[in-house]
């Protein structure tokens, strides 16, 4: 997906997977995450995402990574975020209150960017990429990230062929695939949601399940 497709959709206001709701998986399973008030959040692709909403009433912080400017600042207006960006390397950072959000390209981060950050909640960045660049994205996320910070991921999965992405069908087996050499992954639930996504239905699912996977270090031996 070039950067550009991102950057039409967002002009075009071509936005159908923005969800008008915190997501039910993330609303069910974020006290898994162990973090404290006051914890950092890292979202990659995150959009004009309500989940960010969430996390800041959960007294946490945000730190959002966005490629679109139109999608920054309309999170931050439709929600009343008084915010200041400046550049900052090869990105334009937006503060404002407990949010933060980094405006560019994913595989611009370095671990400067994420230093403190506690935990990851992913239900918009890896069904966004195509099968390529999903291997590329999990393996820069765990370079760039702090040692041991935990994951909460979405996935959706659908039979193959029936619709073209994004967002694309990530099984639990590639989700393993991509993380279990570094990472323990626990699938925390699986739900069965086609009914809530019409707009889905009409381009040609005939299923679509929703997987939420608790992902952090493995025990020590």
């Amino acid at each position: 997906m070039e950067a550009e497709f991102w950057h039409e959709r967002w002009r075009r206001n071509e936005i159908a997977f923005h969800q008008g709701r915190a997501n039910a998986r993330l609303t069910a399973w974020f006290d898994r995450l162990g973090t404290a008030p006051g914890a950092t959040i890292l979202v990659p692709l995150c959009g004009k995402s309500h989940d960010m909403r969430w996390l800041l009433e959960c007294d946490r912080r945000v730190l959002g990574v966005e490629l679109s400017p139109v999608a920054v600042e309309a999170f931050l207006t439709e929600y009343g975020i008084a915010f200041e960006c400046q550049s900052e390397g090869a990105f334009r950072r937006y503060r404002g209150g407990r949010a933060e959000i980094l405006c560019g390209d994913f595989f611009d981060l370095t671990p400067r960017e994420l230093q403190g950050v506690d935990a990851v909640y992913d239900r918009a960045a890896i069904v966004a990429l195509p099968e390529a660049m999903r291997a590329r994205y999990v393996r820069h996320l765990l370079a760039t990230l702090p040692p041991s910070v935990p994951i909460l991921l979405v996935a959706l999965e659908f039979p193959d062929g029936e619709m073209e992405g994004p967002p694309f069908s990530v099984t639990e087996e590639e989700v393993r695939g991509h993380f279990g050499d570094a990472c323990a992954v626990e699938c925390l639930a699986s739900h069965e949601i086609l009914e809530q996504e019409p707009g889905l239905r009409r381009r040609g699912l005939s299923r679509l399940g929703e997987h939420a996977f608790l992902i952090g270090p493995r025990a020590a031996r």
